[in-house]
């Protein structure tokens, strides 16, 4: 088998897993052949780009797509240059990194952390459950520390430079500590989550925890920078005891407390939570490591039968949406999928949270510079346009399901042509995920700004409906759910940043509609002859 560079690292710390119960031998080889695995995933993507297998045989995708993380901590850079005024600084620069991390983790790994899979192997072989459940959590902690290093390695020498060796020491203990923070906190979650529930039910509730996290992140995020006040330019802070439930704030007041010498009660307290705490949660994750992995057993047992009642309102809006049998049909069967299937929903939904709560910091940003009535009478209800970044993303995963091998069925379908089948399961997607979040974000824009939006908010749905269109062609060039998840590149992130200028575009022809007398209804014409014209001529074959 092939030697891990990783697996050499973790060999100096052979002592300590053995003096902890664990077996090192078989915690090594398991690690040894999950990281064999990672490489030999069937590489779908690059045999869609007309690549041979061959070639990316022994590469691992995820190493691969680092230097976007590398990017993202070029936003922190600014903030370890600011000054001395470390408790605003390096709160704010925290969020950022927690931000990007807790993101991943819920996004990316959460897959690798709720995996059962190989416990059909494992379990019949004598290794102790805990030795499988540490081997897990450090697979993930592997990757983990490479997107974190990826992305701070370029703050951390900057911070080694500018600011001295007693800032670079406390800014890279801060990192360490929130990565063990992040990932014990979302494995103690979902361990909750798995004591108390089980089956369907049980995943439905780890999406919805997902929204809750991205939510979440984005309110904290706009919170801790809302615990500073500019006054004459110089930024001034008041410790509150509310600020405890804010991690980004324990790690800012370290270096406050180390550096500044700021000592009042409550900077200490931060101080200590930020290094007690991850130790303490690490020591309670440890202990329920067995009750963790047995626990996992229950995503494969299913709730008691659901209830059949008819859904009305729903089959009235796939009548509506969809003119023939066999568009209805493949609507039927997308609504099943985006329903039914873990892995997609795990991907997609907390992107759904995040597009929901986007418009509304837009609207809080702005209320901090003017009145509620004069956030009433601007043009802030646009903002929502922001709502429609989730919709690329979403594109870019129908054409991928762990049920991918019975793609088969597109072939003995009794349909001629595919257009229904693309159809369909893009008005699935927006009638079941896009169009019940929007119209909560309608009702709340049209309590906020009054019933003269309303044309406007129509124009952004016509939008949303035609962009849909524009991100399916161009990014997916297969059938819905035919690719296996293993070809998703991590790095195909970047993919969906060019799709955000024709949201600009819609954005840019709004606000010049504006200007001109009756200028909206026009516009609103024009979009629906466009929506119309699109969804009619881009599917033909």
């Amino acid at each position: 088998m092939k030697g891990f560079r990783t697996l050499l690292f973790l060999d100096w710390f052979r002592v300590i897993f053995v003096k902890m119960g664990f077996d090192y031998p078989a915690l090594r080889r398991i690690l040894q052949v999950k990281f064999m695995m990672d490489q030999r995933r069937v590489p779908t993507v690059f045999q869609q780009q007309g690549k041979k297998v061959k070639e990316s045989k022994d590469e691992n995708r995820f190493i691969k797509s680092l230097w976007i993380y590398a990017l993202f901590g070029l936003f922190i850079i600014p903030f370890v240059l600011m000054g001395e005024n470390y408790i605003f600084q390096m709160s704010i620069a925290f969020a950022v990194i927690m931000f990007i991390i807790m993101t991943s983790m819920i996004s990316d790994f959460s897959v690798v952390i709720l995996d059962i899979r190989d416990n059909t192997i494992l379990f019949t072989k004598p290794v102790e459950k805990k030795t499988i459940s540490l081997a897990k959590t450090i697979h993930v902690c592997v990757y983990l520390f490479f997107l974190t290093g990826a992305m701070t390695v370029i703050p951390l020498i900057v911070a080694l430079i500018n600011q001295g060796v007693g800032f670079f020491l406390l800014f890279l203990a801060g990192i360490i500590l929130t990565d063990i923070l992040i990932i014990v906190f979302t494995a103690l979650l979902y361990y909750l989550i798995l004591k108390y529930f089980d089956g369907e039910r049980l995943k439905d509730i780890i999406n919805y925890v997902q929204i809750g996290l991205s939510i979440g992140l984005a309110i904290g995020y706009q919170v801790v920078a809302r615990s500073f006040e500019f006054v004459d330019l110089q930024v001034t802070f008041t410790a509150e005891w509310w600020q405890i439930f804010f991690p980004p704030m324990w790690f800012g007041s370290l270096f406050e407390w180390g550096l500044n010498g700021g000592g009042s009660p409550l900077i200490i307290l931060f101080s200590l939570m930020a290094v007690l705490f991850p130790f303490a949660a690490l020591g309670v994750y440890i202990k329920i490591l067995p009750s963790f992995e047995r626990n996992l057993q229950k995503l494969n047992t299913h709730g008691g039968k659901k209830s059949r009642k008819s859904n009305v309102i729903g089959k009235s809006l796939m009548k509506l949406m969809c003119y023939s049998r066999e568009e209805r049909a493949f609507y039927q069967f997308a609504h099943y999928m985006m329903k039914n299937e873990r892995e997609f929903k795990l991907k997609v939904y907390p992107g759904l949270g995040f597009a929901i709560i986007l418009p509304f910091i837009f609207i809080f940003n702005h209320m901090t510079l003017t009145s509620f009535e004069g956030l009433s009478s601007s043009m802030v209800y646009l903002s929502i346009y922001a709502s429609l970044i989730v919709i690329p993303t979403v594109v870019m995963q129908l054409g991928y399901s762990g049920k991918y091998k019975g793609s088969w069925i597109y072939k003995v379908a009794p349909v001629e042509e595919q257009a229904p089948i693309h159809k369909g399961t893009l008005k699935a997607f927006l009638a079941k995920l896009f169009i019940p979040l929007y119209l909560v974000m309608a009702v709340c824009f049209i309590f906020i700004f009054g019933m003269k939006v309303l044309p406007g908010l129509i124009i952004v749905l016509i939008s949303a409906f035609i962009y849909t269109v524009v991100c399916y062609k161009l990014l997916s060039d297969g059938l819905p759910f035919s690719e296996s998840f293993d070809g998703v590149k991590q790095s195909d992130g970047w993919k969906v940043l060019p799709f955000y200028i024709i949201i600009g575009a819609f954005l840019g022809v709004h606000v010049l509609s504006l200007k001109f007398d009756y200028g909206v209804y026009v516009y609103l014409v024009l979009l629906l002859i466009v929506n119309f014209t699109v969804w009619k001529c881009s599917f033909k074959d």
